[in-house]
Parts: C-alpha cells; structure tokens; sequence
C-alpha cells in the first residue's frame, strides 16, 4: 500500500480503527476472529492501528496488542489516554500523575516498550494543554513514547500544545458527512505540519451504502446518536445517492468513493476506518488505489455543497464536541 506522513512519521495510506471489535457497536467479537483480521490487514499492507485505553476498558488494547505482537517495529500502533468511564460516564483526567498511570497500563496490554503515537483522547479543560504537552515531552525523553498526537481539539489547544511539544497528529471525525474541520483546523495542520487522522470517515457505516437500523446491536452506540435517528437517516439518504452514482460510474463500491475522497483533500490526511469483517476490509484497503480526478472531485463537491446533514453528531450528554 502506498504510505504517507502524518508529520515525520510514516503509515500505510489506510489504517485500521479496532475499537469497534470490543467497544462500541454491541458485544464484544470473537477474539481470534478479530486476531485474524488485524494480521489479514498487515497482509494486506496496512501498517497503522488505532485502539485507546478507554475501549472496553483495556480490552481492546489487550486484542491489538496480542494480534500485533508478531509484528514488532514493523507496524503503527497508536493508542489513547485521559478518558475513563465511571459508572458509564465518561470522565476525562490529564492530570500528569495519571498520563503516566495509563502509559504504564497501555504499554503492558499492547506488550510493546513504548507508543508509537500517543493521543490525549479528549481535552480535559481542569488540565493546561501545556501541562499535558510537558508530561508528553518528558515521556518522549525518557523513551517511552514515541510521537503524540490530540484527538478533538480545537485550534487554540493546537496551537499551544504544539508549541510546547511537537504534535505528529490530530485525530478528529471527518468525512464527506462531517466537513467541519475544513474550516479552521485542516489549515492550520497544514501550516504546522501535524497529520489529520479522521475517525468515523465512512460516517459509523452510513456512506457504505448499506447501513440497516435494525441490524444495530444492544449496546451499539448510533442507537443514541441523533444522526441516526430514522427520520435523519430519511433526511440523509440523498448524500448516500449521490456516493451511489458515483461508485456506478468508477465500477467500485461507495466505501471506496468516501475514503478515496477523504484521501485526495490533502496529502497529510490519514483516514482509519473499522471494520469487523474480512471483505470490507479488502474493500476499504483498496480504497488507497482508487484515484478521483480533479474534476471528478469538483463535481463531488459541487453536490456537496448543496447536500444539508442532518443530525447532530453526539446527544449533548456526551463528551462529543470539538474543543477550542
């Protein structure tokens, strides 16, 4: 697969997110299936992973470390820290005592010796960017992480977290849904040098094409997310139209249109869709071979522009939102 740079760090064009193979989406998957599949997309080319300490909790660090062990120094891994769930709720703490608690817990469950890439999973507002970035810059002096990234964070966070410690990448929700950080925060990654890695880029698997409420799972988190609400879902429909017709035309399936598009925004984006079966795998990795022309991507987003989503993307009780 081709590669690219999120900062100085080099990954497969396309990556994994393995949260929903223990989290997320209803019950766990099958261990070893799920162990299968994350070699199957080494196999394939695919040389980055995402997982956080919160998913499960530690479970699914504890899968992605096992199914990567083989793999030592020739993979990716990327993991996150500053969320804990109490009681259900999420609680965020980035306080430098408990950065380094959860970076001893990640590092023994991936059975790794130190984090290729680190995210402060949400921005704790009771802790000073600048204190977290400080405890980051000690860690990466003491060799036990590697790069670090923020996940949600908005520019001024940016901004003063990188001055501090060099970022290597930003992690937000971006997709031919969810365009907001063309606004502000793709130009400035631009201007600082700092990798976008979307999460969610086939929109929680509405842009497939093939997304049927009623297969969702107990458990399985777009049942309160008001995005999917069968009436928004309704609304909706016309940005999957419009990613039908084009995958018709190319002779490919509408996973592949909405992360080639992703991909041909700019160089430094490196999106990381999940997936718990074996052919949206192939499908999602094949994406990277697929080359929308300019004007192609004109038209695309012509139609775009005239496509309104709705939907917020979390309920309000939920720590969802970008930060400043």
């Amino acid at each position: 697969m081709q590669k690219r740079k999120l900062g100085n760090l080099e990954v497969s064009a396309i990556g994994l997110g393995c949260m929903g193979m223990s989290f997320g989406y209803g019950k766990r998957h099958d261990t070893k299936e799920m162990t299968n599949l994350i070699r199957k997309a080494v196999d394939l080319g695919v040389t980055f992973f995402d997982t956080a300490e919160v998913y499960g909790p530690f479970t699914n660090e504890e899968l992605v470390g096992e199914a990567l062990k083989p793999y030592k120094n020739k993979v990716v891994i990327a993991t996150k820290f500053g969320i804990q769930l109490q009681d259900y709720n999420q609680i965020l703490n980035a306080k430098p005592q408990n950065i380094r608690n959860s970076l001893e817990g990640s590092l023994k469950r991936l059975q790794i010796e130190a984090v290729d890439l680190y995210y402060l999973h949400r921005v704790d507002t009771n802790t000073p960017i600048e204190e977290v970035a400080l405890t980051i810059n000690d860690l990466i002096k003491e060799g036990k992480v590697k790069n670090w990234g923020l996940s949600e964070a908005g520019t001024n966070t940016i901004r003063k977290a990188d001055s501090v410690c060099k970022l290597t990448a930003l992690q937000s929700e971006y997709s031919m849904m969810w365009r907001e950080p063309e606004k502000e925060i793709i130009p400035l990654l631009e201007e600082l040098n700092i990798g976008l890695v979307p999460f969610a880029p086939l929109g929680k698997g509405f842009l497939t094409g093939e997304m049927d409420k009623s297969s969702f799972a107990d458990g399985d988190i777009r049942h309160i997310l008001p995005r999917y609400t069968d009436e928004n879902l309704k609304a909706n429909q016309s940005l999957v139209n419009l990613i039908k017709d084009i995958a018709a035309k190319k002779n490919i399936v509408p996973s592949q249109v909405a992360l080639a598009w992703v991909l041909a925004q700019k160089p430094f984006i490196v999106p990381i869709p999940g997936t718990t079966k074996l052919n949206r795998l192939e499908e999602n990795v094949r994406a990277a071979e697929v080359t929308l022309t300019q004007n192609e991507l004109n038209d695309i987003n012509e139609a775009l522009s005239k496509i309104t989503i709705k939907g917020e993307r979390y309920p309000k009780r939920l720590n969802g939102s970008v930060g400043k």
